[in-house]
C-alpha cells in the first residue's frame, strides 16, 4: 500500500509538472513576425471569438491554452471592442495585456462648413460609418430629435461642421448624429449673445444658414449678415440664391427665372422674412457673424467672381455692380469656351 500511495503519488506530481512545463512553455513562447496586423473586434466578442480572429490574423496560434490563460489572468475579462494594430512577435500573455490597455485605432473624419445634412450622410457613408437612409431618418425622427433636447422639425442645421475621431464597431448613426448635436449645443453655450437680439435661436441657426452659403470670403460673413439684417428690418425679401436651390428639388445646377419665380417655402424671392428653417449646417463663424454683425447701412451684395462680394447702399448702385461684374463674367465664359 505504501508503494502504490508512493508511486500514485509520484506520478500526479509527474503530471502536474508536466502540465505546468506544457502551460509554461505556451506562455514563454513568442509569435511569429515583427510587423503589427489590424485586428477587428466587435461588440459583445468573448475570448473565443477574439482567439479565431487572433489565429486568423497569425498572432496567436490556434491552441485550447489561449483560453485557459485568459481565464486565469484578469486581462482576459477585460478586453474590448475596437480596431487595434497589434504587434506580431508577442507572447500570448502579451497579447492579452495589450489587448486590455490599448486604445483602439481612431479615424478623423472632416465635415465641413455650410453642408447640408444630406451631403453630411454621404460624408460619413463614404467609409461606411453610416448607413445614409438611416442617418437621414434619425434627423428627421421627431422623437429622437426631442430626445437630444431640440424642438425642430428637422436637425439641418443642427449638425455642427467640424473634424469627429471615430472607432470602427463603436459608432452607429445614432451616436454620430448625437455627437454633431452636442457639439453644437456646447459651441452654441459658448458664443457671447447681445442682449438686445430679437431673434430665435432657430431664426438665428437659419440666418447664419444663408450666411454660411452666400459667403466665399470668411472675412465678409459679419458684412453679409449685415446685409441681411437691414433687409429684414425694412421688410425686403431676402432674395437668396441657396436658399431658392435648397427648395428645389433635385437641383440640376441650373437656377432659371422659373425657380425665382416658384412658390416654395425656402423661395426667398417670393417669400418675405426667412425660410422655416436651415439650408446648411453652418460653423461657429458664421453663428458669430449673425450675433455680432457689422452695423451698416448696405443692402445689395454681387459677387466679383474671385470669391468676394461687392456691396451696394442703392439698387442703383447695386445695378452697376451687377451689369459690371456679370459683363466680366460673361467675357471669362466666352474666352474659355
Amino acid at each position: 500500500m505504501r508503494s502504490f500511495f508512493f508511486f500514485s503519488l509520484l506520478f500526479c506530481l509527474v503530471v502536474a509538472l508536466g502540465a505546468v512545463a506544457w502551460f509554461g512553455l505556451y506562455v514563454a513562447t513568442p509569435g511569429e513576425g515583427d510587423g503589427q496586423v489590424t485586428v477587428v473586434i466587435p461588440k459583445g466578442a468573448g475570448v473565443r471569438t477574439i482567439k479565431t480572429l487572433l489565429v486568423r490574423q497569425g498572432i496567436i496560434k490556434d491552441d485550447i491554452r489561449f483560453l485557459i490563460l485568459a481565464r486565469v489572468v484578469k486581462e482576459g475579462t477585460q478586453l474590448k471592442a475596437g480596431e487595434f494594430r497589434v504587434p506580431q512577435g508577442l507572447r500570448p500573455l502579451e497579447v492579452l495585456r495589450f489587448l486590455a490597455q490599448a486604445k483602439p485605432v481612431q479615424y478623423r473624419v472632416t465635415v465641413p462648413e455650410g453642408l447640408t445634412m444630406f451631403q453630411i450622410a454621404k460624408v460619413f457613408a463614404r467609409d461606411h460609418w453610416v448607413d445614409p437612409q438611416k442617418f437621414l431618418k434619425l434627423c428627421q425622427n421627431q422623437e429622437f430629435i426631442q430626445s437630444l433636447g431640440l424642438t425642430v422639425n428637422s436637425l439641418e442645421g443642427y449638425l455642427f461642421p467640424e473634424t469627429y475621431s471615430l472607432v470602427r464597431d463603436q459608432v452607429d448613426e445614432k451616436m454620430v448624429v448625437t455627437i454633431m448635436v452636442n457639439r453644437f449645443l456646447e459651441v452654441w453655450e459658448q458664443l457671447e449673445k447681445p442682449e438686445n437680439i430679437s431673434l430665435t435661436r432657430h431664426q438665428l441657426v437659419t440666418l447664419a444658414s444663408i450666411v454660411e452659403k452666400e459667403t466665399g470670403s470668411a472675412e465678409e460673413r459679419p458684412r453679409i449678415a449685415s446685409v441681411f439684417y437691414n433687409r429684414l428690418n425694412k421688410g425686403m425679401r431676402l432674395q437668396s440664391d441657396p436658399t431658392t436651390i435648397y427648395g428645389i428639388t433635385n437641383f440640376n445646377g441650373n437656377l432659371t427665372r422659373a425657380d425665382l419665380q416658384a412658390e416654395t417655402p425656402y423661395n426667398t424671392y417670393v417669400i418675405t422674412g426667412l425660410p422655416p428653417g436651415p439650408i446648411c449646417n453652418p460653423g461657429r463663424a458664421a453663428f458669430e457673424a449673425v450675433l455680432h454683425p457689422e452695423k451698416t447701412s448696405l443692402y445689395y451684395f454681387v459677387s466679383k467672381n474671385n470669391g468676394s462680394h461687392y456691396f451696394s447702399t442703392t439698387l442703383k448702385e447695386h445695378n452697376r455692380a451687377v451689369n459690371t461684374y456679370q459683363k466680366s463674367r460673361n467675357r471669362k465664359k466666352i474666352r474659355h469656351k
